[in-house]
């Protein structure tokens, strides 16, 4: 009986955790992440800040979105290196990051103190003894059957059918922007890529691609060294030019193709990008119940410029007929999903 009401109470904490940020978390965590990285790929990295540690408030797989912070300052500090100054942006980037991951840490407190510490019994349940004690993690496994491989059962099939429309999507996002960026390394060097990200050279090549939305970068660099300014600057403006000549689109893209296949059109910066994807899908597939792959993944930027670069006018065959399908899934899954989710049947 103790026991029961334990796991009441652990349960309980994670509903009203949910509960207190909207009737279900995960279209305010879809916002604040998309928001937030608008704002941080836009220059506005406070509001940025804020905007994602609210992602992490409201789901907890949003403080990964601190790894897209991370990014940003070792761009930076790899910058900072190179004319020799102190490389202030991993301070920064390492204190912006922290604050995306409070309102996890945060959570995590409040669960041990009010079950482990502060609790009705002198019995701790077992995540309470854990080197580094989970709630979450613990509920997910013990009472909702979560680990690794732990959903691959032949009842589970429908589940898998579910989710396999948006984990196409995302795996199609993975291997298509994947390819982009081997490509990218072939013909531009890194070192020229990440000059003429933080000089901000690259925004006009990016306009026309199908990431501008999100990739637009106008990262500022401090003044140079009076003596050797001249020289530093047209050294940088040389490479910097020479990495946007590279990731420039050819002239199908002034027609309306939102991703040609022009193989240096994608910038470093959708990296971050496709780890994190990578990484989430991974996680939904092996790990997770798979079916909520449907949502978990709702708040990835590469699934959408995925699914625009089928929808590409331009695009025709067997890829128009992709469109099609990749248009009444989404319909599809507004619509019933709005049905279904709420009255508990098994959507996502």
């Amino acid at each position: 009986m103790t026991n029961h009401v334990l796991a009441m109470t652990e349960q309980q904490h994670v509903s009203v955790f949910c509960f207190c940020f909207g009737r279900y978390s995960e279209s305010l965590y879809a916002l604040f992440s998309l928001g937030g990285l608008f704002y941080l790929f836009s220059g506005a990295r406070t509001v940025a800040m804020i905007m994602l540690a609210l992602s992490g408030s409201a789901r907890s797989n949003g403080a990964l979105n601190a790894g897209y912070i991370c990014f940003e300052a070792l761009l930076q500090a790899y910058d900072a290196a190179i004319q020799k100054k102190r490389p202030m942006a991993l301070v920064t980037g390492f204190l912006r990051s922290t604050c995306v991951f409070l309102p996890f840490f945060a959570f995590q407190a409040y669960g041990y103190l009010n079950i482990c510490v502060h609790g009705d019994t002198d019995e701790l349940r077992p995540w309470c003894k854990a080197k580094l004690p989970l709630l979450y993690s613990f509920i997910q496994s013990h009472y909702w059957g979560v680990g690794f491989l732990r959903y691959f059962q032949v009842k589970q099939l429908p589940n898998f059918l579910l989710a396999s429309p948006v984990l196409s999507l995302a795996v199609y996002s993975i291997v298509h922007y994947t390819k982009l960026l081997h490509q990218l390394f072939q013909s531009t060097s890194i070192h020229e890529q990440i000059i003429a990200i933080v000089d901000g050279r690259l925004v006009e090549a990016y306009e026309s691609s199908d990431v501008a939305t999100v990739l637009k970068s106008e990262i500022s660099t401090g003044p140079h060294n009076k003596k050797q300014g001249n020289t530093e600057v047209k050294k940088r403006k040389s490479v910097a030019a020479s990495a946007a000549s590279a990731a420039s689109l050819d002239s199908n893209v002034s027609r309306g193709r939102i991703v040609g296949d022009n193989k240096d059109e994608c910038p470093l910066l959708v990296l971050p990008f496709i780890l994190h994807l990578t990484f989430m899908t991974f996680t939904a597939f092996f790990v997770m119940h798979v079916q909520v792959s449907t949502r978990f993944l709702s708040a990835s930027p590469p699934i959408y410029w995925a699914a625009s670069r089928i929808l590409a006018p331009a695009r025709g065959g067997s890829c128009k007929r992709w469109g099609y399908f990749v248009i009444v899934y989404f319909v599809a899954y507004i619509l019933l999903g709005s049905l279904l989710f709420p009255n508990f049947y098994p959507f996502t």
